[in-house]
């Protein structure tokens, strides 16, 4: 798991340094503070577990080659040059680095001209080999059918994120008796507030399979098809409660229902109960309640929120962390919700006076 992150002159960003809960964090932030970018780096400085599993005795050389290679096609900027996400203006090098759970390290650097990054330091970085999951905003079970071959043929516009999940869903369904019984337990859950399980056949073909019938997966409800997205990378093992890498999730809200939103907490905090580190970004009320309301101390629950933001002065973007609901500041979510209540209150006083 991810301890801590920081970034400087790295796209948007001056200076932040963020501490990280070893079990919940929570990202809020107006549009154009940086959320999915923070989560992006985070996971791209995590790409080194599956380049050392699979060659543990890859160089230097090597490795700076592939975090660029994964960071250009995670954030795709301008003419695919890496100097593009230099923030503009600045004079310094731009700066990346993650500290993880058991004392290893990275970290790199890159100029605007810069072609690759330059590893600045590393400690023991080749024995951090738990495997990240990132979930993008936009569900995939409805295009998977081709998507793959498609992104290694063509530049298509999405981002390298969406490649990854679907080679995680396509995996194969790893044995029964392997599962964590709380991935037995999740998966249930969502089958059972779903009506069905989806099925993945291969090379992207899924369907979603009832008692009595089986539909196309375009055809259920886009909702369904976020929690199934979820329950198909506990079936294969890719999210292991205590052996997988952080769990990034861009927006898990969009397209759920409250309902959705309830049994989505509750399983994210029996995970990281069980020692799965879920790192997430939201815009949503609803989910922010759910964790406040969930959470249970007395069972180990953290969770720590993040708010970013824009500084008056400097027009920075800063953060401000806390363990506590009631002390994010600022909090844009609660405020756009105080807003709607004023002005509702206002409107039935109006009706009143009439």
């Amino acid at each position: 798991m991810i301890k801590r992150l920081e970034l400087r002159n790295f796209t948007a960003f001056t200076s932040l340094a963020l501490d990280l809960s070893p079990k919940i964090n929570v990202i809020i932030g107006e549009n154009g503070t940086g959320k999915t970018h923070l989560l992006k780096a985070a996971y791209g400085l995590c790409a080194g577990a599956p380049l050392f599993k699979n060659k543990p005795d890859t160089s230097e050389d090597e490795l700076e080659i592939a975090l660029t290679t994964n960071l250009l096609r995670l954030f795709m900027p301008l003419d695919d040059k890496l100097g593009k996400m230099h923030r503009q203006g600045a004079t310094e090098q731009g700066y990346l680095s993650a500290r993880f759970a058991q004392g290893q390290m990275i970290a790199a650097t890159f100029f605007n001209n810069s072609k690759a990054l330059a590893i600045q330091d590393r400690a023991h970085y080749e024995q951090y080999q738990s495997e990240a999951v990132f979930i993008p905003t936009k569900e995939v079970l409805s295009f998977m059918k081709g998507f793959n071959s498609l992104y290694e043929k063509y530049e298509l516009s999405f981002d390298q994120t969406y490649q990854d999940i679907c080679l995680l869903l396509d995996l194969p369904a790893v044995r029964t008796e392997t599962l964590h019984e709380k991935s037995k337990w999740a998966m249930a859950e969502i089958e059972g507030i779903c009506g069905g399980r989806f099925v993945f056949y291969g090379g992207g073909n899924v369907t979603f399979k009832t008692e009595n019938a089986e539909y196309s997966a375009n055809a259920i409800a886009e909702g369904f098809r976020k929690v199934g997205i979820l329950s198909r990378l506990l079936e294969t093992g890719a999210i292991q409660p205590g052996v997988s890498g952080p769990l990034f999730w861009d927006e898990p809200e969009s397209n759920l229902n409250p309902k959705l939103m309830q049994l989505l907490v509750q399983i994210l905090l029996e995970l990281s109960r069980n020692g799965q580190q879920v790192i997430l970004s939201s815009h949503d009320y609803v989910l922010l309640k759910w964790f406040d309301l969930l959470m249970d101390a007395g069972k180990g629950d953290h969770v720590r929120f993040h708010s970013l933001y824009r500084d008056q002065e400097s027009r920075e973007i800063k953060v401000s962390s806390t363990d506590d609901y009631l002390n994010i500041r600022p909090n844009p979510i609660d405020e756009a919700f105080g807003v709607l209540i004023n002005q509702e209150i206002e409107k039935e006083m109006g009706v009143l006076g009439k």
